[in-house]
């Protein structure tokens, strides 16, 4: 008989578990957290830098190439058009139910006025929404690379793939060094993915070790209300419209999403957790032209789980001083929160800045920040995995609506 391989999915959930036990048992050896800090967090980390590398050369080919395989600009307008209303209106609901769940929580007592006295959190520089806007254009094609800054990855990665369409048969031999290069990236991606059962396990074991229970026993409620958030977007946004959009069981779509979904837990980074992200993608059926384009800008401008977090944490920080938002201000917390999403980079900790931004603009003392901030970590990997299963599912519905157009207009040109 033939011996049926394991999926890379089980052997990532191994490394999670191990992890996890390991993290617990360092817990209670002396000088166990320096262990884990010294000696299992920097594999973790070589392996979440191998991912990073190649991060950056999947964006720039992959989204040219599926410019390019689309062999129309108008489509690529048709695809970034659905991609961008579907990701504002999934983070504009995610903010409503954190507002909503944490004033319910709120209500019952589980949110309290605290002892405020000393607190202090050193903002981030903000930005204007001008210059947020100014950012996104490259002005020249090699610092973009060499920071990973990932909108303006994508605009060059847009402006390559045009100039080939626009060139027409003086591109082609661009457009195949794209696509080779393309390839090649993809491949180097499948041999760092293999090591991902080592590299989850080594990341999540120190992040049991530092934040073990003592310092979550006060901050239970607000991580409670924002896991409920997080489960609840999840199920009823994502199961909802894969299900309706992209004609895809709810199910399946969880359980091929399976991978990605612990990479992000593990990592917390969106644009680390990008290449696990894209395979997941395409076996639930996306086309790579579109998942290529799709994700990548998902990765920069799609935070429906990091939204949930600021509205929680808003409304948490606020009864923390003893203010009452208004109805006014939780309207502004949405569209500020909603807009601050983009351009707020995929890593670990962004959600901090984007939550900055939001309390400054309901004039809630962001030095409140510094009651969750020890527990950051916490809720980032939660938030994480929402933000990847939600560009995974767009880029299934974007994937389907056009696969639908595309058939609806050959049979009437039939």
């Amino acid at each position: 008989m033939k011996t049926k391989k394991l999926p890379l999915a089980f052997w990532i959930f191994v490394g999670l578990v191990a992890g996890i036990a390991a993290g617990l048992i360092l817990m209670a050896v002396p000088d166990g957290g320096q262990i884990a800090i010294g000696y299992i967090k920097p594999w973790g980390d070589i392996f979440l830098n191998l991912l990073k590398f190649i991060v950056v050369p999947i964006v720039l080919f992959s989204i040219a190439a599926g410019v390019i395989s689309m062999q129309d600009i108008s489509r690529v307008g048709s695809v970034g058009g659905k991609t961008v209303v579907y990701y504002m209106c999934t983070t504009a609901f995610a903010v409503v139910l954190a507002l909503t769940l944490a004033s319910v929580a709120k209500g019952a007592g589980l949110f309290t006025t605290l002892e405020t006295s000393g607190l202090s959190y050193e903002p981030p520089a903000g930005k204007s929404i001008m210059s947020v806007i100014v950012d996104i254009f490259p002005a020249n094609p090699i610092t973009p690379l060499a920071n990973a800054s990932m909108l303006q990855v994508i605009v060059i990665s847009l402006l390559l793939g045009f100039g080939i369409l626009l060139a027409g048969e003086k591109g082609l031999v661009a457009a195949q060094i794209v696509d080779s290069f393309n390839e090649v990236s993809m491949k180097i991606m499948d041999l760092i993915i293999k090591l991902s059962p080592i590299g989850v396990a080594c990341l999540i074991c120190p992040v049991i070790v530092e934040n073990g229970p003592e310092i979550l026993a006060s901050l239970v409620a607000v991580l409670l209300v924002a896991y409920v958030g997080y489960i609840l977007h999840a199920v009823l946004v994502y199961s909802l419209t894969v299900g309706t959009l992209g004609g895809v069981s709810p199910l399946k779509f969880f359980a091929y999403m399976a991978p990605a979904m612990m990479m992000a837990f593990s990592s917390a980074s969106s644009v680390g957790t990008l290449p696990f992200t894209l395979e997941c993608s395409e076996r639930l059926g996306a086309r790579r032209e579109v998942a290529s384009f799709v994700l990548p800008l998902g990765a920069t401008i799609n935070m429906d789980g990091t939204a949930i977090y600021q509205g929680v944490c808003a409304i948490f920080i606020a009864t923390a001083f003893g203010i009452d938002l208004s109805l006014g201000q939780m309207v502004t917390i949405v569209l500020t929160a909603t807009l601050a999403s983009i351009g707020t980079a995929g890593v670990p900790g962004a959600g901090m800045v984007m939550l900055a931004m939001v309390l400054q603009s309901v004039n809630i003392p962001i030095e409140g920040i510094a009651l969750v901030a020890g527990i950051d970590r916490i809720f980032d990997m939660g938030r994480t995995t929402v933000n990847i299963t939600g560009d995974a599912a767009c880029a299934v519905i974007v994937s389907k609506m056009e696969d639908r157009k595309t058939a609806k207009t050959q049979g009437a040109v039939r």
